[in-house]
This record gives C-alpha cells, sequence and structure tokens, in this order.
C-alpha cells in the first residue's frame, strides 16, 4: 500500500498547470476561512514553481520541506488545539501564499443523497425555515459545499468551491441535516467545526464508492467483471450515443403516422394492441426505452358503478415527468409542464367504461408517471378507483437523446467526482443520509454500506473513523407491508445490521419523524440533532442519551411472545400516550395478523387472537411505520426488526453496473 506521503505527493503533482507560477499552490479545497483539523498531524501540501524548499507558518509553529524535483512540497505540522483564527502562510524563495480567518477545530464530511441535500430553504423547505435562517450567525461553523460533477477517473480538484462563515446570508442553500448536526455540535462543544456538503439527490450507494473497492470486494467483484477498467469519460459518452442511436433507430420502425396518433385521445380508439407497462413508474425501467426522449401515449379503461356517473370527479394523476395533456373520454381534463408537479384536474364520469388518455413529453432524463401510487387514483365522494397497475402505451415520437451521463449510469462517478479531491485531509468523521435509491435493493444494502464505509475510512487514512448515518424513514413506497413485502423495510434492516457489526459506526432512527406522502419530511432538525448526539456520545463520551429500545432477544411461551430490549434508558413508553402499535405475530404459516403489545419492564410482551401458536414477531415491518409508537422515555423511538429470516422481496435483486 502507498504510503500517505507518496499520495500527497502524487496528489500534488496533479495540481501542477505551470511550474513557473509566482508562488506556491495548494488544493483548492485549502482556502480563507477553511477549518483544519485539531489534534491531528496538519498536512499541508502542494506544488512550486520553484526549487529549493518551501516554508509553512501557523500559529508559531514554522515547518521547512524540500520541494522535490518535481515542484510538490509535503509539509506536517505538529497538532494543534482547537482555536483561531489564523493566518497559514506558505512560502518559497520566489513568493507566498496567504490563507485568512483559518479555526483549527472538526471537519465533518456530510454526504448522501436528497434528503441529505435538502436545503434549509430552496428546492425544499424545513420547518421554521425563515426563524432558523435568521438566527444562524455561527461564524465559528464554516461551510463547504462540493460542486455536482461525476468523473469515470478520481478528480484531485474541485471546481472554485469556497468555505463560508455560517451567517443568515449564505445558510439557506445549505445542507439543512449538515447544518442542525454542526450546530448542535458546536454549541455542547464550543469548539469550531467545519462541515462539507457533498451530496446529489436521486444517487444510489454504488455511485460513491471507489472502483477498486467495488472490484476487489467479495460481493461485488463478480458483477464488476462487466466494468472490470476504468475508461475515460469520452469513451462512456461514446459508448452512451452509441447505445442510444441504436435503441432509437429500433423505435422508429414503429411510430404511428400522425393521422393515427391523433386519435389516441378518443375514447373509442382500439389500443388492445399496445404495449403494457406498469405505473406508477418511468418509462426507462422498460429496458427497450431506457434512453427514449420524446412522446408516448397512456391509455387506460376504468368501469365506473352508476351512482358515480355524472357527479363531480377528481383525477389525480401523480407526478408525470416532463408535459403533458390529460384527456377523458376524448375530452380534455387538463395539462401541465413540470417534472415534479402533481396532476389533479376535474371531470365527469359516465357510468360503465370510462378511457383515460395521456400524452407524455419527456425533454431529457427520466419520462413517464412516476408519482407515487397512493398518488394515482379517481375519486368521486367517498368512492375510489385506483389507477395504479397496468397502462397501454404508444411511443408517439422518438427525439435526438440530450441525456449526459447521469450519477448512477456507471459505478463510482461520484466518489471520483465528488470525494476523491480530499485524499489526504484529515477530518473528524462522517454523516450519511441516503438509501431510497437503493430501496428495491434493500437486503443487498448489508452489503453495500459496510463496504462505503470502510472505502472511505481508507480513503481518508482513519481505519477508526466515526461514521453516523440515517435510517429510512417512514414514506408510502409502494404500500409496503408484512404481508406483500416492503423493500423500505429490508433496507432498514441492512442500514440496522450495519449499525450493529460495523465499529464506530452508528445510526439515528426516525421512522417516527418522517411523512407518509412525501419523500423529503421537512423536519430535518430533530434528523441533525439525533445524529450529533450519536457523535456527542461516541465520539465524543459525552453523557447524552443516543439511541432508543434496541431489539435484544425474544422467547415464546404458548400464545404469547415476549420481546427484549437494550438501551431503554428511563423505561420503555408509548410516546403518543395510545396503545402500542405497530406489533405483528405469525405462526408456520408465515401470515403475520396485528398484535396486543403490552410494557413489562424492559420488555414487551404480544399476542393476538388470530395467532393462537406464534413463531415470529416483527415490529414497525412496512414502509408507512406511524403506528410504531415505542420509545424510551428519554423520547428516542424504536427501530424496526424482526425476529425471523424468512426471504423478502429485494433478496434476489443485484446491482447492475453496465452503462445505462
Amino acid at each position: 500500500m502507498k504510503s500517505i506521503r507518496s499520495i500527497i505527493a502524487f496528489s500534488a503533482l496533479l495540481l501542477a498547470v505551470a511550474y513557473a507560477e509566482a508562488q506556491p499552490r495548494l488544493p483548492n479545497f485549502f482556502g480563507d476561512s477553511m477549518v483544519l483539523q485539531r489534534d491531528q498531524p496538519l498536512r499541508i501540501w502542494g506544488i512550486s514553481g520553484q526549487t529549493g524548499t518551501v516554508t509553512v507558518t501557523l500559529n508559531g509553529q514554522t515547518k521547512t520541506a524540500a520541494i522535490n524535483p518535481k515542484g510538490g512540497f509535503h509539509v506536517e505540522l505538529a497538532p494543534e488545539k482547537a482555536g483561531g483564527p489564523y493566518d497559514l502562510i506558505v512560502s518559497d524563495k520566489k513568493g507566498k501564499t496567504v490563507l485568512h480567518g483559518v479555526l483549527l477545530g472538526d471537519v465533518w464530511f456530510c454526504s448522501g443523497q436528497s434528503n441529505m441535500e435538502m436545503p434549509l430553504k430552496g428546492w425544499g423547505t424545513v420547518n421554521d425555515a425563515d426563524e432558523e435562517i435568521r438566527n444562524a450567525s455561527y461564524p465559528q461553523i464554516r461551510l463547504l459545499t462540493v460542486t455536482k460533477r461525476v468523473s469515470t477517473w478520481p478528480l484531485r480538484e474541485l471546481e472554485g468551491d469556497s468555505w463560508q462563515r455560517c451567517s443568515p446570508n449564505n445558510i439557506a442553500p445549505f445542507s439543512a441535516v449538515a447544518y442542525f448536526f454542526g450546530r448542535r455540535l458546536q454549541q455542547d462543544l464550543n469548539v469550531p467545526i467545519g462541515l462539507i456538503n457533498s451530496t446529489w439527490g436521486g444517487t444510489q450507494i454504488e455511485a460513491w464508492i471507489s472502483h477498486a473497492a467495488l472490484s476487489n470486494d467479495p460481493y461485488y467483484k463478480e458483477v464488476m467483471k462487466a466494468v472490470q477498467k476504468p475508461v475515460s469519460f469520452e469513451d462512456l459518452l461514446k459508448a452512451r450515443n452509441k447505445k442510444e442511436k441504436a435503441m432509437q433507430q429500433e423505435l422508429l420502425k414503429d411510430l404511428p403516422s400522425a393521422g393515427d396518433s391523433a386519435l389516441y385521445r378518443n375514447a373509442d380508439y382500439d389500443h388492445r394492441k399496445w404495449s403494457t407497462m406498469p405505473i406508477p413508474g418511468a418509462w426507462e425501467s422498460q429496458s427497450h426505452l431506457s434512453g427514449l426522449d420524446g412522446i408516448v401515449w397512456f391509455r387506460k379503461e376504468i368501469d365506473v358503478k352508476p351512482e358515480d356517473a355524472g357527479k363531480p370527479a377528481s383525477f389525480h394523476l401523480g407526478k408525470i415527468d416532463d408535459n403533458e395533456q390529460s384527456f377523458l373520454n376524448g375530452a380534455a381534463l387538463g395539462a401541465t409542464q413540470g417534472w415534479n408537479i402533481d396532476r389533479v384536474y376535474n371531470g365527469v364520469l359516465k357510468a360503465g367504461k370510462n378511457v383515460i388518455a395521456i400524452r407524455v413529453e419527456d425533454t431529457g432524463g427520466g419520462g413517464g408517471i412516476w408519482g407515487d401510487s397512493s398518488e394515482l387514483y379517481v375519486s368521486v365522494g367517498d368512492n375510489r378507483y385506483s389507477l395504479v397497475g397496468t397502462w397501454n402505451y404508444r411511443i408517439q415520437e422518438v427525439r435526438t437523446s440530450r441525456n449526459a451521463i447521469g450519477p448512477n449510469d456507471y459505478p463510482s462517478l461520484l466518489f471520483n467526482g465528488m470525494v476523491s479531491q480530499f485524499r489526504g485531509m484529515n477530518i473528524k468523521g462522517a454523516i450519511w443520509y441516503q438509501g431510497e435509491a437503493n430501496a428495491g435493493r434493500g437486503y443487498e444494502y448489508r452489503h453495500a454500506m459496510p463496504l462505503l464505509i470502510s472505502n472511505w475510512r481508507e480513503h481518508f487514512k482513519n481505519p477508526a473513523m466515526p461514521f453516523y448515518f440515517v435510517q429510512l424513514t417512514s414514506y408510502n413506497d409502494n404500500n409496503g407491508n408484512s404481508t406483500a413485502g416492503s423493500a423500505w423495510a429490508e433496507i432498514r434492516e441492512s442500514q440496522t445490521l450495519t449499525a450493529k457489526t460495523v465499529p464506530h459506526s452508528g445510526m439515528a432512527v426516525i421512522t417516527d419523524i418522517g411523512d407518509a406522502n412525501d419523500i423529503h419530511p421537512r423536519n430535518k432538525k430533530d434528523v441533525g440533532e439525533r445524529l450529533a448526539a450519536i457523535a456527542l456520545h461516541d465520539t465524543y463520551n459525552k453523557a447524552v442519551v443516543a439511541s432508543g429500545p434496541e431489539f435484544k432477544s425474544f422467547s415464546i411461551a404458548g400464545n404469547k411472545v415476549t420481546i427484549s430490549f437494550a438501551a431503554a434508558g428511563q423505561g420503555l413508553i408509548a410516546r403518543d400516550g395510545k396503545s402500542l402499535g405497530g406489533f405483528e405475530l405469525a405462526g408456520a404459516d408465515k401470515k403475520f395478523y396485528p398484535a396486543e403489545a403490552t410494557i413489562s419492564g424492559d420488555q414487551v410482551v404480544l399476542q393476538s387472537g388470530s395467532v393462537p401458536a406464534p413463531v415470529a414477531a416483527r415490529y414497525a415491518w412496512a414502509d408507512v411505520t406511524d403506528n410504531a409508537n415505542l420509545s424510551n422515555k428519554d423520547g428516542w423511538p424504536a427501530g424496526p426488526f424482526r425476529t425471523d429470516n424468512w426471504p423478502g422481496i429485494t433478496v434476489k435483486n443485484k446491482y447492475d453496473p453496465k452503462l445505462k
């Protein structure tokens, strides 16, 4: 394995654009107002256009090191206590570089997908956003947001990103979870906190893991043989364009005439020979449509009861990417532009067969009717007609794709583009909020998550680096439960297993503060503060409560199952004052039924009249966990669990690294 000195030297060489610069140059994550990690050796490196030596000065320390033949230098200062602001001065015989306002404190790398990315106010808005922004004057907290970039090779430079002092003027677009996490640490520890926000919504975990780590991992190495060697970004674009061109040529063979497509809205048009696909879902989920941009018509028939005919009806068509025109029995219902807007229109149904036709235009990226299944229905008074399920579809127009390479299109694109630049930098630890994009492979996540942690610990050269993450919250992804199966329950289990088996890791349970109808719940304060409590307890050895009740063991006696818990704190309670909910029992037939639950000390006793001979118990095993209300008296919720190991619905789903 390369030494850290040789790695830093190599990084320094890649910084060079010319060796005749007037002053030393540092990697550009070094900057004014930055935070350097306290209590660890301070590594300063870069390039110089000179020969001889480079001198580095910080807080009274001065060290000199030789410039190597290729212009690189590396200086290591002794650890410093928290403090500042200081000037960091790097000089050679021709000039000097001075960084102003540098603090010594704790640096945390904050990453994941959209729930970590979600700002205090912007494309999403947290609870009490205006008040939080107004009060965000914390000069001891420094912020760095990494520009979104994909790359097939590890990058060594950021793209003009710079550190900022936390203030009401700049906090609004910053990661809300990271901010609330850092604020709690700064308030409790009274030391400077540096927060690096490296996030990208909708991204899969494999995008954040290095190509080498995936290729050498016992679980992933077989599938990674399909992409054994990293390729240049230009080669990847060429391969994408070739693939999409071939797909488009195939689709062009079967396009309708203009006269035929003009009839698609009509109720009496015969669409029985059209292809079908499940809705909701982007049409990219169909392998032969994976790169399609253009226009697609969708049609679905619903049979309406006589008593609902002629009455006002509300048509909930979910979210449609990008633009759409909707028709009922040939008459216009409405039209909307925008990929993430809920379509809700009014109309009147007739008795018997009714036909809904939707013309969808996709201008780039994903396309189709992709809203949540709970958003797809027609309502007449108290009656509902579901629109979830099989729809017929027909392509009207194929357009030249403008799709760029996305972060999930190939392995490691975000590790290379948004993590690799920090190699050699000392940090205190990392926090992570991701998993929604991997829920369909929830069982596999028990391999992916530990691999990410070990990969990043190697990257930051700290095998015991604290790594704290958020378990997925309550959200109605697909009406999942113990009967139908729940992908979200399965990925939560994988996250729990990671927290239990990976040293120096911890998990914040937030199933009590989600929103069943919003994948981006607005309560980010509690999320960040729960992560901070775990860090305070585990990393800083503070006497704070940082866990809810944790499943420990179970026993069966007759028709009763007794669940024992650890981390019960001051005692178990139903946090809303109601009867305990969320518990289920099953017998040998593997059919689960709600269970009556009674607290007895640090245990919960379960029984169900529908299960006279129970063999398994589950808690909060569903997409939506709103009725799961067990917590400790300290206010921390119990996490989901099960006592069985019966195969779930995602166990056979595997990562495919080939170019999308």
